[in-house]
């Protein structure tokens, strides 16, 4: 389950070099993180997910928009047509949000582990 998570976080950061094209690997990514936080029973697997159906639904909306021919400039569509692509930034964002919450938990419970003494012999 470690290397789903792995794969999908490695994932989720290369596509946010190129946020059009990259944007089929942040799908993935996104969903192998759902996928590896629902298996391991993580308590911010919801989380994980809504943040995976709002990247999905910009990721679409995107593509969508562009096979039309785009908006803004030459094109006949205004800017308020990228509107609905926010939820794609809005859920990377929080899953990036949510993997530093995850990764800062787990930290700080392993160093309370090894700070506090042993009760048992």
């Amino acid at each position: 389950m470690r290397i789903i998570l792995y794969l999908g976080i490695v994932a989720v950061i290369l596509g946010a070099a190129d946020p059009l094209e990259g944007s089929i690997a942040i799908v993935v990514g996104s969903v192998l993180i759902s996928f590896s936080t629902f298996l391991s029973k993580d308590s911010q697997w919801k989380k994980f997910l809504w943040a995976t159906f709002m990247i999905l639904i910009g990721v679409i909306y995107m593509f969508y928009v562009s096979s039309l021919g785009g908006f803004g400039g030459t094109s006949s569509r205004s800017w308020w047509w990228a509107f609905p692509i926010l939820p794609y930034p809005v859920g990377w964002f929080w899953i990036i949000v949510l993997l530093l919450k995850r990764s800062f938990n787990k930290t700080s419970q392993t160093r309370d582990k090894k700070s506090s003494p042993n009760p048992l012999p």
